[in-house]
Formats: C-alpha cells, structure tokens, sequence
C-alpha cells in the first residue's frame, strides 16, 4: 500500500517513517511539512493512507481534509486528544493516534486500515505465543489461533527491537518475537542468517553485490560477521 506522510515535526516524521520500514506492505511515496505540497502527489501516484498531522502550517489537517473530494484513507496524528470525536466525523479518517505512540499502537491503526480494505492477501500482525514444527510447515500459535505458514514460502525474516516480521510468497506477519527463537526454527533447508536483523531464504536471493542481498525487491544489508558464511553457501561454480 502506497503511503505519505504530513508532518511539519521533525521527529514525528522519523517516528513515522521508522515504523513504516518495519512492514514490507507498505510503501512510503514520500513525507512532506505541510498539507499543500502534497497536492500534486495526489494527483499524480495512487496514494492507499495518509499519516496526517492535525496542527499544520497554512491549513489544519482537517481543513485540508475537507478540500480532497476522493482522500485515500487517512490515520491522524497528534499531540492533543481534544481533537479525536470531530475527526472521526469524517469516513476517510480510519485512527488517530495522539503524539507520542509506539509500534503496537501503530500497528492496531494499519489492522483498521485492513480492515476497511479487500486486500488480495490479508495481513496480520499479532502477538506470537509459540511456533510448532510438523515436517515443512510451520504453525504459529496466536492467541489460540493457528496460522499455517510453508516454510519453503518464506522469503525473509526481519527483527527490530522487540518485533518480528516474517515475509512469504502470500503474506506478512509482525508481531512481538525475536530472530534467535526463529534462526532455531529454521534451521532445516536453504536458511542463513545475513545481519543480525536478518534471516534470509537462500533461495530467494536474486543477486548479491558488496554488502547487500538483493531479495523480493528489496536491499537486504549483509552483515560483517555473516558474509563468509553466506558466500561459501553460494560460491559461484567459475
């Protein structure tokens, strides 16, 4: 899903940006300090959320909300909650989260944001309480709720902080975890962990140039500690 975001705070942004590069479904188009310099984005590139700042120069979030005939889908963001009830007055507007708010609360906006869509896969990002092996497949208990992911479909898992996020061919999952229990999940078959942010299937990687794995469309950075290991599992044959 493409995505701006509107913020004239500067490490509002950095927050908002971080937390975006953490989900693999979700594109960040571009950021910008004030609402009408988003115009021309609009209307040129397929814009799916908004990350709108209420208290903006020239023209409140809302107020600018009020100029777009078709707004993609909008999660507000501020420092004030006096704002909340007349911003949920407007279909677009799907959250609001008030400044500051961490991940998981970030997440529960993009759920919201599902929620409101039919997306060809369905994302979910959830609290992982156990992973259970049955040969290839792995079972990922979730609040006793099962959730069967081929283990040769995975692509990549990626770590930050306390959260994981494991891609696959279908679907996306974050959720709280860390690598080191998945690097002992996946120890059959064509993985290898690339960065300490990073476990990686071999067999998705396209090309590897310098210190980076090129895999599913995106640069994966290959750590010091990590590099001779991977290149002696995929020494070329010249």
């Amino acid at each position: 899903m493409n995505c701006i975001i509107i913020e004239d705070e500067v490490p509002a942004q950095e927050i908002l940006v971080s937390y975006i590069q953490k989900l693999p479904d979700l594109h960040l188009l571009d950021v910008y300090n004030s609402a009408l310099k988003a115009n021309s984005i609009l209307q040129e590139e397929k814009v799916d959320i908004i990350f709108l700042d209420i208290n903006l120069p020239s023209i409140s979030g809302i107020n600018y909300l009020k100029t777009l005939k078709r707004p993609p889908l909008v999660i507000m963001t501020t420092a004030y909650s006096n704002y909340a009830a007349e911003s949920f007055e407007y279909d677009a507007i799907v959250d609001y989260l008030v400044k500051p708010f961490g991940f998981e609360r970030f997440l529960k906006a993009i759920n919201k944001i599902e929620s409101r869509k039919d997306p060809i896969h369905k994302i979910q990002y959830e609290s992982v309480n156990e992973i259970v092996h049955n040969d290839l497949t792995i079972f990922v208990n979730v609040d006793k709720v099962l959730h069967k992911i081929n283990q040769n479909d995975i692509i990549y898992v990626q770590s930050d902080r306390n959260y994981v996020t494991v891609v696959t061919k279908e679907i996306s999952l974050s959720f709280i975890g860390s690598l080191k229990k998945w690097r002992e999940s996946l120890k059959e078959g064509n993985f290898i962990q690339i960065h300490k942010s990073f476990i990686v299937n071999i067999d998705y990687i396209e090309k590897l140039t310098g210190n980076l794995a090129y895999i599913h469309k995106q640069k994966i950075p290959v750590g010091k500690t990590f590099k001779e290991e991977l290149f002696n599992r995929v020494r070329p044959i010249n």
